[in-house]
């Protein structure tokens, strides 16, 4: 593991500010230009003024990752979502009563700026994960109906909401399929069983994705477009568990092993792009949590049968990264010595390892030199359009 431990401005550091105290929903943009979280903050020493939660900024392609305050008239609610857009604004949804308004936020110097841009009205209303383009939607629940509306939220014609098709039920979660922001998989809820179903965003139609078992609940939490990997949990098996399956395969959703750890919560954060029609080669980065708090980080290939455990940066903020083509794994990090951090990780040593042992041992972090600004990502290998088949039981194992 390396780390590269950069601080952020001076200026957002200086005596009497309000001081950081917790970061919650960070969330990087699709092309990993920035990033966006609810920061809270308490008072300076002696201060009474200037605590609360407000939306926070963060910059990550330039050479050193700096995070900028975006405080509004008043703290923000607990219940409030920011997205990061590739323009450097940050895109906000806040509860209002019944409705639930949507603004773009951008620092204008010492002040925040923020342009109305609409409202949705729903029992439910989600800022989903950002898009592959640039583009933003929302998901916006409809209890009389029983039916979940997609929304576009940014980038629409007349720059307020549009609606682009409604699916079947309450509708959670949210995962991009490809990377034209076509494909959006989301967790379905009808009659007591929630199922993962594809919607295409340009047709309007939804088909069935995952059908692990016809009484299980089977919820999709990451895919990697380029190798159509998918990762998922599901109590198919009798009870959750984490499996994963290929995009467009006729190949059952497996159950590792390596990947029930008896105590231990894992939790999908990214996966290592570029590997094109190569799922088991892709390596995966997974939060370990235990109970009390402790948290490391496991990298996995489907093509293995054992975790490779890393440490994880001090104050990770929550199952958060990033991992873009031809770069390494990036895992952002707060603390009092490092107020806007990114920790580089290597994907272990090439698939298959001859003479592989079982087991993994952490390696010691050592310090890198401030990141050169990233270069203009190459362009991969042409990918063949991914179908949608729902993937059926698996064995528990393999």
């Amino acid at each position: 593991m390396t780390v590269s431990a950069v601080g952020a401005m001076s200026a957002l550091r200086t005596a009497g500010a309000p001081r950081t105290v917790r970061r919650s929903g960070f969330t990087v943009a699709a092309d990993g230009s920035y990033a966006a979280c609810l920061a809270e903050t308490v008072p300076p020493a002696g201060g009474s003024a200037g605590g609360g939660l407000l939306a926070e900024r963060w910059t990550l392609a330039g050479p050193e990752p700096y995070a900028v305050p975006l405080p509004g008239p008043q703290p923000e609610e607990p219940g409030t979502q920011v997205l990061p857009l590739t323009d450097g604004r940050v895109l906000i949804r806040r509860r209002v009563a019944d409705r639930h308004d949507l603004a773009l936020l951008y620092p204008t110097g010492p002040d925040t700026g923020e342009l109305p841009v609409g409202s949705l009205v729903g029992a439910d209303v989600r800022l989903l994960p950002p898009a592959p383009g640039g583009a933003a939607y929302a998901l916006a629940y409809d209890e009389d109906g029983d039916r979940t509306g997609v929304w576009r939220v940014h980038r629409t014609s007349e720059g307020v909401p549009e609606p682009v098709m409604a699916v079947p039920g309450r509708c959670t979660g949210g995962v991009w399929l490809d990377r034209a922001g076509r494909l959006l998989a989301v967790d379905s809820e009808q009659d007591g069983r929630t199922k993962a179903v594809a919607a295409d965003l340009h047709t309007g139609r939804t088909s069935p994705l995952l059908e692990i078992t016809e009484d299980s609940d089977d919820r999709l939490l990451l895919a990697e477009p380029d190798s159509g990997l998918l990762l998922l949990r599901s109590d198919a098996t009798g009870e959750a568990r984490l499996g994963w399956g290929v995009l467009g395969s006729r190949r059952p959703v497996r159950f590792p092993d390596a990947l029930r750890v008896p105590g231990v919560l894992l939790t999908p954060v990214a996966a290592q792009p570029g590997q094109i029609l190569m799922p088991e080669a892709s390596v995966v980065a997974l939060r370990a949590e235990v109970p009390g708090g402790a948290e490391s980080l496991a990298l996995w290939r489907p093509g293995e049968r054992r975790l490779h455990w890393r440490a994880s940066p001090p104050g990770w903020l929550g199952a958060a990264g990033m991992w873009l083509p031809g770069d390494e794994l990036r895992l952002p990090y707060a603390d009092e010595q490092c107020p806007a951090g990114l920790a580089a990780y290597e994907p272990p040593a090439g698939w298959p390892e001859p003479g592989g042992s079982a087991g993994g041992a952490g390696v010691v972090a050592r310090a890198l030199p401030a990141l050169p600004a990233r270069p203009a990502l190459p362009a991969l290998p042409a990918r063949r359009e991914w179908c949608v088949l729902p993937l059926q039981q698996a064995p528990l194992a393999g």
